[in-house]
């Protein structure tokens, strides 16, 4: 069966001329954000990353179109779209076989983003291990995809919304490398810090990129997290917002709210709960990582070429 993946003809011109590239999911333009917030939002954070020297490749299922790269009219579709399916690994296949036009999370962009040969990816925060699952099972996918598929993701760390001390410890489990840039801790989405200390720490985007490519040259699986912290002055402190969370969080089990619906729910109340302040955070950590992403895929693109161009001198001296 033909695969239905379309790729934007500015995203196919940058990667066929060597020039970085960097994925961006829509999940926050359909299921994140209220509109017209997720709009403006998205077409910032293209902005963010062309300021930064590298092509922004949103994605997304449109009738049946595994798109990478959007046109800014899909992008408008897309924010004014109620009826958008929230795809990950398991219901992928499935949207694009019967023609569903659906939003992609975490692990759903990464698949996306290898089968167009795009190596790093920008988000809000990664999905992980929700509070309760010792008894719910709730786990995103978006780890197992992390151990798996070879695309750096960018991330403000996990949602604050998590069990983040277990979502660490499986990212652990399945040997997902995860990188603070420029602090020791580990970041908790609008908090800077989770009160955790990230596994790693690396300062310099290069190294960032160049790990990327060892663990290619290693034969290792799977890609690598990026925890990027939030700017000092959009902040929300943790021990502002645990209360809030844990409301949320109560009331979405009264409501007998789960799987799918349970994020959405949250951050929608979380919203109300912080009189918005919440959503200017979000918009403010997810131009954060398009920033520092697009940087690092262009040092990824440049040290990949160098290490190319030094393997064809290798072999021609071998000659």
């Amino acid at each position: 069966m033909r695969l239905p993946l379309s790729i934007s003809s500015s995203v196919k011109a940058a990667l066929a001329n060597g020039l970085p590239v960097v994925a961006l999911e829509s999940t926050i333009i359909t299921h994140g954000m209220p509109y017209p917030q997720n709009l403006v939002t998205a077409r910032r954070v293209e902005q963010v990353v062309r300021e930064n020297g590298a092509e922004p490749a949103t994605i997304a299922v449109l009738n049946g179109q595994l798109c990478v790269g959007l046109e800014d009219i899909q992008l408008e579709d897309l924010a004014l779209s109620t009826g958008a399916m929230k795809l990950s690994r398991a219901d992928l296949a499935i949207a694009l076989a019967t023609g569903r036009t659906g939003s992609t999370t975490v692990a759903a962009t990464m698949i996306a983003a290898k089968l167009a040969g795009i190596a790093v990816f920008a988000t809000g925060g990664i999905g992980g291990v929700h509070r309760g699952a010792e008894t719910s099972f709730d786990i995103s996918a978006d780890l197992q995809e992390l151990a798996q598929t070879p695309v750096t993701v960018i991330a403000a760390g996990a949602k604050a919304i998590l069990d983040i001390p277990k979502t660490l410890e499986v990212l652990e489990t399945l040997g997902v490398p995860v990188i603070t840039f420029g602090q020791d801790d580990f970041p908790a989405f609008w908090a800077r810090s989770s009160g955790l200390r990230s596994p790693q720490r690396l300062d310099d985007p290069s190294a960032i990129a160049a790990s990327h490519l060892m663990r290619d040259a290693l034969g290792l699986p799977g890609g690598q997290l990026v925890a990027n912290p939030i700017n000092v002055d959009d902040e929300i402190p943790l021990e502002q917002m645990e209360p809030l969370i844990a409301r949320a969080l109560s009331e979405a089990q009264s409501l007998n709210i789960a799987q799918k619906a349970v994020t959405p729910f949250l951050l929608g109340r979380i919203f109300e709960l912080t009189a918005g302040r919440s959503l200017v955070a979000n918009i403010s950590l997810v131009k954060n990582n398009a920033g520092l992403a697009a940087r690092i895929a262009g040092l990824d693109r440049c040290q990949d070429e160098a290490r190319r161009t030094e393997a064809g001198a290798g072999r021609g001296a071998a000659d």
